[in-house]
């Protein structure tokens, strides 16, 4: 789901797994860019268990969900593909696949004990992805001479900012990350902390992706 200046989406490549009445349950989950990525995703993984039962999966494609696809992969109608889906809707995902993958272990656990199941892998697949918002961000780079240089790094710490890179030559070099929204509120205190002399430039804006603070 779109949030103001970006979305929800997954950090990188997640597995986790469980056992269910001797059924082996593997959910794995991931961000992507198209769906071609999301197919490539759920090929990698069922060449990678091919004596696998089930392999159901779900995806979310465009900032603003505006593509949807999930299997069943021959478990009961509903029971699966569904389920896996309502995860990464319930989380506000985007641009994310899952699949869970299952191998039979004998014993039948009906349509409710399914979806509790594939619910459950997915779950766990998605926390050990990891949750971020791609914000809408800029790289700005700053010039400012070594007096100011001390006070600043120290204020830096306490900013909206990330990946800080400062570079020393006859000045201090400073490349840093910022959301957009908070742009002009970074560019007053750099201001302020050289007494107005420190030089900046900007790039074009991109989409980078911020931890979601806990409790979010």
């Amino acid at each position: 789901m779109s949030i103001k200046g970006g979305y929800f989406t997954l950090k990188a490549h997640g597995v986790d797994e469980f056992i269910e009445r001797k059924s082996r349950f593997i959910g794995e989950a991931a961000p992507v860019a198209a769906e071609e990525d999301a197919l490539a995703f759920i090929k990698g993984i069922k060449d990678a268990h091919k004596t696998a039962t089930h392999h159901c999966f779900a995806y979310i494609i465009g900032e603003n969900a505006g593509l949807m696809r999930y299997s069943d992969d021959g478990e009961p109608q509903g029971t699966a593909g569904i389920p896996i889906l309502e995860v990464l809707k319930r989380n506000k995902l985007v641009n994310c696949v899952a699949v869970v993958t299952r191998y039979f272990g004998g014993v039948m656990l009906g349509a409710g004990g399914l979806t509790r199941a594939y619910t459950a892998g997915c779950a766990i697949a998605v926390k050990a992805a990891g949750i971020v918002t791609a914000e809408t961000s800029v790289r700005l780079s700053a010039t400012v001479a070594y007096p100011y240089w001390d006070a600043l790094n120290h204020t830096l710490g306490r900013l909206p900012v990330c990946e800080v890179m400062p570079a020393f030559s006859d000045k201090v070099q400073l490349q840093l990350t910022v959301r957009e929204e908070d742009l002009e509120a970074v560019k007053k205190e750099i201001i302020s902390f050289s007494d107005g002399s420190a030089v900046i430039t900007l790039s074009d804006p991109f989409y980078h992706q911020w931890a979601v603070p806990a409790g979010d």
